[in-house]
């Protein structure tokens, strides 16, 4: 009786032990948790009410915080455009003439126009100088005279060394007082600027109404050049003209002449003098104004005892000549009480 109980209760444990195996899924690592849901929301993770900071969003509240988020994310970026379907390709247009730039408010900016430069080479023999008093030497002209203003750069080989020709003018009546002129007729002079470059072969930057290579013999002489130049017509940096000097105005100066070329500026000025003198001069730039205590030696230059100047002075013992200047005015200078006179061209820049 005892063993049939025994029996009975073992058959019931195993029958009770199968139905809760049954019931209860098994657990795996590689089964997906689709039933899973802790309602925990978040910003990023919408589908429920959702959390605003530390607080549960109140109706409306998470959509609103959403749509802040995503402004200051794209603050100062631009939102792609939207893609656009290729048209078919068309004939170019012709091309049109670019309008000037204009400012943010819609105003024509200025535009610079762009300087005229002409290149060109040659080989060209001596003749006779024309000029009177010349008739024993020989030239040969590169740039005949003109109205405007020659400014450039000359290179050259020859059969011999030769000099350099600049003419300034026509002169104006009675401005032929000393210094070197050349004339075909005796009525239309000009100054003229020899310089002697004792060179068969070089570069020279020259400035003036004319440019010729001569020679003081009567032999001819064949001569290969490249010049690059332009045209200028007058300004107040560019010009030609005749001066006669008055007494230096500068502190300590008062036994000297000056005539001066171009005033002193705010802005320096570069260029290209050329001139011719009724006697040897020097040359003069200024630099400045300067700070009076930056006066420790070197030459200095006042009118005033207030505004100084530094000054350069170079003296190249000839009344001819070309020199490339920089400095805030430029004048031509002696250490003589009696004036003198002084034709030149000067081409200059700011």
């Amino acid at each position: 009786m005892s063993s049939k109980l025994m029996l009975v209760l073992f058959v019931t444990a195993v029958l009770m032990t199968s139905i809760v195996a049954v019931s209860i899924p098994a657990a795996s690592a590689l089964t997906a948790r689709t039933s899973f849901n802790d309602n925990h929301y978040t910003a990023s993770h919408p589908g429920g009410p959702g959390i605003c900071g530390d607080h549960i969003c109140a109706p409306g509240e998470y959509d609103k915080m959403q749509q802040a988020l995503a402004q200051a994310q794209m603050k100062g970026k631009t939102a792609p455009s939207a893609p656009t379907t290729p048209s078919a390709p068309t004939t170019p247009s012709a091309p049109t003439t670019p309008s000037a730039p204009t400012t943010s408010q819609g105003q024509n900016m200025p535009t610079m126009a762009a300087t005229a430069w002409t290149t060109k080479t040659g080989t060209v023999t001596s003749i006779q100088d024309p000029g009177q008093g010349h008739e024993s030497h020989q030239l040969a002209i590169i740039l005949p005279p003109s109205d405007k203003i020659y400014s450039g750069v000359i290179s050259w080989t020859a059969s011999e060394p030769i000099q350099v020709v600049e003419l300034t003018g026509p002169l104006a009546s009675g401005d032929d007082k000393g210094q070197p002129v050349w004339t075909t007729d005796g009525k239309t002079k000009f100054a003229l600027t020899l310089v002697d470059v004792e060179q068969a072969s070089g570069s020279f930057a020259f400035t003036g109404n004319a440019l010729a290579i001569h020679q003081m013999t009567t032999k001819t002489f064949t001569v290969s050049y490249a010049v690059s130049y332009m045209q200028s017509s007058p300004s107040d940096t560019t010009k030609t003209g005749t001066l006669t000097s008055i007494q230096d105005p500068g502190q300590g100066h008062e036994g000297h002449q000056l005539a001066l070329i171009l005033p002193p500026s705010s802005n320096p000025y570069h260029g290209v003098l050329t001139y011719a003198t009724s006697e040897n001069v020097q040359l003069v730039s200024l630099i400045g104004p300067i700070d009076p205590s930056d006066n420790k030696g070197q030459p200095v230059y006042t009118m005033d005892g207030k505004t100084w100047y530094a000054l350069v002075f170079v003296d190249p013992a000839n009344q001819m000549g070309t020199w490339q200047f920089a400095g805030n005015a430029i004048a031509v200078h002696t250490m003589h009480t009696t004036p003198f006179q002084v034709s030149y061209t000067v081409d200059a820049h700011q």
